[in-house]
Order: C-alpha cells, then sequence, then structure tokens
C-alpha cells in the first residue's frame, strides 16, 4: 500500500481544550471573536456560543494543546512518551519540539504519522508553536513545499483511497481491524470536563498514549504486519 520505513515514522496524537474553563470567565474580546465562529456552528435554535464552547478546543485559535504523545518504533519494540501540562503549553510545545529536532538530526528520512493528522493534529501543532514564538521543527515547517515534497502519513487519508468519505474514526477503524483497544472511561467528546471539570490530567495521557498506539498498529494492519505485541510497548516517563 505505502512503502514506508517504519523506524523513520514518529506517530502523534494530541488532546486539545478550550483555553479558558468556561465561556463566561473568557476576555470579552475572546467571547466576541468566538460569538462569531459560534454562529457558523449553530445547527439549532438551541445552540448560542456557550453551549457550543466546548467545541472551542478543536480551533487552534480558541484552544491549546493539553497532551501530545509520540511514539516510535525500533527493534519491533514501540517506544512511548507523551508532553503534558496543564497551563504551560509554552514548555509543552518547546519540549514536544526538542524531541522531534533530536529524531529528526538522527533521522532526516523522518516521516510524521497521525489519524487526521493533515487536518488536525500537524497544523494544530505548527499553529500553537507559532503564537508561543517556538520555532517549527523541520519536519512541521510545509510553507513553500509541494503536496508531493510532503511525506507525512494520515491513517485516515489512507483508508480514504482517494475517495471523499465522511470522518472515519480511530476507534471504528481499529474495531474492524481486531486492533486490541484497552477498555477506558474517556472517549475524546469527555476531555474537556476530564480536564475542567474533573481535572484530571493523568486520565487525558492515558487515553492519548492508547490513541497513538492505536494509530501505529493500525498502520502496521495497513501493510499485512502483525501487531506488536503489549509486552513490546513501553511508556517512558
Amino acid at each position: 500500500m505505502i512503502g514506508t520505513i517504519f523506524n523513520n515514522i514518529l506517530f502523534l496524537d494530541i488532546e486539545t481544550v478550550p483555553q479558558y474553563p468556561d465561556y463566561f470567565t473568557a476576555p470579552e474580546k475572546w467571547r466576541e471573536l468566538w460569538d462569531k465562529k459560534a454562529e457558523k456552528l449553530a445547527v439549532s435554535e438551541d445552540d448560542d456560543p456557550s453551549t457550543l464552547y466546548g467545541r472551542a478546543g478543536i480551533y487552534a485559535e480558541f484552544g491549546k494543546i493539553i497532551c501530545i504523545s509520540a511514539a516510535f518504533i525500533k527493534n519491533e519494540k514501540l517506544f512511548v512518551k507523551s508532553f503534558f501540562s496543564e497551563n504551560d503549553e509554552g514548555k509543552l510545545l518547546l519540549d514536544f519540539a526538542e524531541m522531534v529536532n533530536g529524531f529528526y538530526d538522527r533521522n532526516k528520512e523522518m516521516q510524521l504519522c497521525a489519524h487526521n493528522g493533515k487536518e488536525f493534529d500537524f497544523p494544530y501543532i505548527s499553529r500553537r508553536m507559532l503564537l508561543h514564538k517556538v520555532p517549527l521543527p523541520e519536519i512541521f515547517n510545509t510553507a513553500g513545499k509541494k503536496p508531493w515534497e510532503i511525506k507525512n502519513v494520515d491513517t485516515m487519508e489512507l483508508w480514504k483511497f482517494g475517495d471523499f468519505k465522511n470522518y472515519t474514526s480511530l476507534n471504528l477503524l481499529t474495531y474492524i481491524f481486531n486492533i486490541p483497544s484497552p477498555k477506558d472511561d474517556i472517549d475524546g467528546s469527555m476531555v474537556y470536563e476530564t480536564f475542567y471539570v474533573e481535572k484530571d490530567l493523568q486520565k487525558i495521557v492515558h487515553y492519548c498514549e492508547r490513541d497513538v498506539i492505536a494509530v501505529a498498529q493500525l498502520l502496521r494492519a495497513y501493510n499485512y504486519l502483525p501487531l506488536i505485541e503489549d509486552q513490546n510497548i513501553e511508556i517512558k516517563t
């Protein structure tokens, strides 16, 4: 399907939330700008900027990254490392950029891989880095590059095979490919509440790590390769 050398790939998954705990604690100017965005998102009479506020986290202009989980394969083992913070996104991004630069310095054939990464993870990380004045790692700097010069991999795009079907979730694909996924008490729709109400960042980190492992396993399934067994997955602290 794709000529990928797995040792060249850095798998990613991110978790994001709105920048403020709720709509009414956000600065007035921020609320004005979100109001305009929310107008375009409303689909019923019950939708207003405050009820739609939970969706602010999916937009880099209104959200922030609270966790990035990265993974790479070496000698048929999968190594996972997470970068997370409750209130210092800039430091999170600096630490992540340092890791990416080190990876790229050792391997100029490096590629990124995420599920819906080209539409979400990669540009979101890049935009938040710009806002925090974190220099973009070369692998994220796509300005001026032709489409075929950008070799990053997107497991959702691969599943489309060129068609334009709607979003296909990672959860669905891992299910139909019989990729084991540990039972958890959180999904993507619950990240906002888990972070701001339950204040349980570690639960979100675990969820993010679970998903980046699933992305790596899914790409292996696409390439008719055996899944990496649990004893060969190492989560680095």
